[in-house]
Parts: structure tokens; C-alpha cells; sequence
């Protein structure tokens, strides 16, 4: 486990805009709390990426710490739609003293909660190998619209995954207003291939994607972002959509780990660096990624995975005329409007 003050260390020792707190799962960190609120202090936006499962939880202690009469219009629509139960109202509203000094996650338009998503109900709970853990996550991205949360979802495509499904979960999705959403083609990196193996019983090539399915997966990707809020660069989704080429640039999105900066990147470990800038000069990052078409190692042949891809496209790699307008107009112009028709989410079932 990292300290706290070595993860926040690590984030001013980056000064990186943005900071995804990862896991496994981030929620059970003891220090959570202080960790989020501590890297916002820094004027940095955050990334809560979580299976969803704890978010209620964390929700109940913010509105504990909060409660007034003000309060109750949330908590009646909360009970509304079952996403508390009578004793959970009954505990906020009697929230003692240590419970409104408790520090907690609040509400900013700086930090989002970025909930694991990967299909709808029965291919995600088949993934995770959890029945009902989809209805979690969908009440808990409902509880926290209520409550005045951002919410994003992260999104991993398999060779399994039926990419109509993504579609209607990107519009379901939609009808919770979801405030952003991010895709990325699951790669066959030594550590998945080891877990799909002993985990799910599946041989790699069953399951992770080679360039040429990535593209096939992701044809319609522009028209996705064009419909749903998905964040990003236009110019990765025409790579995605096999419709240009890009180099990969890792290390415009660093990991921190507790053996310390991982390099070359967030999928392969050839190594950790004590510190950010020893890492960005000691890798040799020539030797990664693809250039026209051609492996520099064998195991960046088929990753187009946005820790490596997506930065590229916003730092003017293999850049074509017209990429910066592009990318302007795609994060700067109107974002589509929630989709709502013929749309029921599930409820959560038992708390």
C-alpha cells in the first residue's frame, strides 16, 4: 500500500493536470478520502476509478456529514428510487458529531466518480464474475447524479464483446446523464493473459483483440462520439477506427505504483524509477510502440490502447492538417443531448 504522502508527492512530483486514482479497487484504500481531497487541493482534477460497489457507502457518509433540512428533497427521492433504504435515511439524519467532521468525498466540478463498465447487465457481471454487480454500479451512478457527483465510465472491448451492445450501453448509460465515458480495446499484456487464464479459464487469443479486430470493434467510433459523451481526441478515434496512424507516447500518461514511476507504461513493467524525470530520461522509449507498421517490441504489435494512443492524438503526433481544430471543436462544441426514450434501468435489489 502507498503511503499517502507518497501519493501525493507523486502527483506534485508530476504536476500532471489530471490524476486517475487506480487500483484494484481505490475505495477500500484507508486514506482515500484524504488522497482525493489532498490532490484537489493541488488544483488537480481526479479520476476515481472504481467497480462501483462502495460508492453508496461513501455517498451516505458525504450526506451525513452534511445533513440539514435542505437535505431532505435528495433523501426522499433517494428512498423514491430505492437507492437507500429507511434505516440509511434515519442514520444520516441523525448524524452525530463525528460523523460532520468526518472527511469525505464531496461534490466538484474537479473530481469524477469513474465507474467500470463493461457491457450491459449480463456481460459485465459475466467479466467480473459477480452477479448483480452492474445494478450496483448503475444505482450508485444514480445516487450520485442525485446527490450533484460527476460521473464518467471507463469501458474495456474484448474479442467477445458484441459492439452493438456497446452502443445500447453507451445509450443507456446516456439515459442515467452520464457525464462522460471512455473506450479503450482490451491488450493481451503479460499480466491480463496470465489472470484470463486462471481466472476465466480462456486462452488469450479467445479474448484480447489484434489490430486488425481493434478496427473492425471500433469502425463506428466517430459516429459513437458524436452521439454519446465520449471524452478524448477526435484524432484516436480515427486511429481506433483504423482510419489514420499513430505513435505511441507513454509517457504522457505515467503510473505510480508502490515500487514506484512503472515504465515504459501502464501495461508493461520493464522496470520502476524512483522518480518521474529519472524515468523520462532513462527509458528508452524508441524501443516501444509501433511505427508504420512495424513492432519495435513484440509486445506493443497489437496494443492501441489509449495510456499510449490518446495522448498522442493531443500532442500533435504524426500530425495531419487540421488535427488541433478538430480536437478543439470535438472537446469545445456542444455535447450530445442525454438519450432517455424506451429506457428502465434496473433497480439495485437488496442494500
Amino acid at each position: 500500500m502507498v503511503p499517502l504522502e507518497k501519493c501525493l508527492q507523486a502527483a506534485t512530483e508530476c504536476d500532471a493536470p489530471m490524476v486517475s486514482i487506480c487500483g484494484g479497487e481505490p475505495l477500500i484504500y484507508p486514506k482515500i478520502e484524504e488522497l482525493v481531497n489532498g490532490i484537489l487541493a493541488q488544483g488537480r482534477i481526479v479520476y476515481v476509478c472504481t467497480n462501483g460497489m462502495f460508492m453508496r457507502k461513501k455517498m451516505k457518509d458525504y450526506l451525513a456529514a452534511i445533513y440539514s433540512p435542505e437535505v431532505e428533497p435528495k433523501l426522499k427521492q433517494l428512498l423514491d428510487e430505492e437507492l437507500i433504504s429507511d434505516q440509511d435515511a434515519e442514520t444520516i439524519r441523525k448524524s452525530d458529531q463525528t460523523a460532520r467532521k468526518k472527511t469525505v468525498i464531496r461534490p466538484t466540478k474537479w473530481m469524477y466518480w469513474n465507474v467500470h463498465v463493461d457491457g450491459l447487465e449480463f456481460t459485465h457481471d459475466l467479466i467480473v464474475e459477480r452477479e448483480g454487480v452492474f445494478k450496483e454500479c448503475v444505482a450508485a451512478i444514480r445516487m450520485a447524479k442525485i446527490v450533484g457527483y460527476q460521473t464518467a465510465t471507463n469501458t474495456t472491448v474484448y474479442k467477445e464483446t458484441d459492439a452493438q451492445e456497446i452502443e445500447d450501453m453507451f445509450r443507456f448509460l446516456s439515459s442515467l446523464e452520464v457525464d462522460a465515458h471512455t473506450i479503450s480495446p482490451g491488450y493481451e499484456y503479460d499480466a491480463a493473459k496470465k489472470d484470463m487464464v486462471k481466472r476465466l479459464g480462456k486462452q488469450p487469443e479467445d479474448f484480447f483483440l489484434t489490430r486488425k479486430m481493434t478496427r473492425e470493434k471500433f469502425k463506428d467510433m466517430e459516429q459513437w462520439a458524436d452521439r454519446f459523451t465520449i471524452i478524448g481526441t477526435r484524432v484516436y478515434q480515427e486511429f481506433l477506427a483504423g482510419r489514420r496512424e499513430l505513435t505511441c507516447t507513454a509517457w504522457a500518461i505515467p503510473t505510480y505504483n508502490i515500487k514506484g514511476w512503472k515504465a515504459p507504461c501502464y501495461l508493461m513493467t520493464d522496470g520502476h524509477y524512483n522518480g518521474y524525470q529519472e524515468m523520462l530520461r532513462q527509458v528508452k522509449w524508441e524501443k516501444y510502440g509501433v511505427v508504420n507498421g512495424v513492432a519495435r517490441d513484440p509486445r506493443c504489435e497489437n496494443c492501441m490502447v489509449h495510456c499510449g494512443y490518446e495522448q498522442s492524438g493531443a500532442l500533435g503526433k504524426n500530425y495531419q492538417r487540421g488535427d488541433n481544430w478538430k480536437n478543439i471543436k470535438f472537446n469545445f462544441g456542444a455535447k450530445p443531448k442525454p438519450y432517455y426514450a424506451g429506457v428502465i434501468w434496473p433497480r439495485p435489489g437488496p442494500l
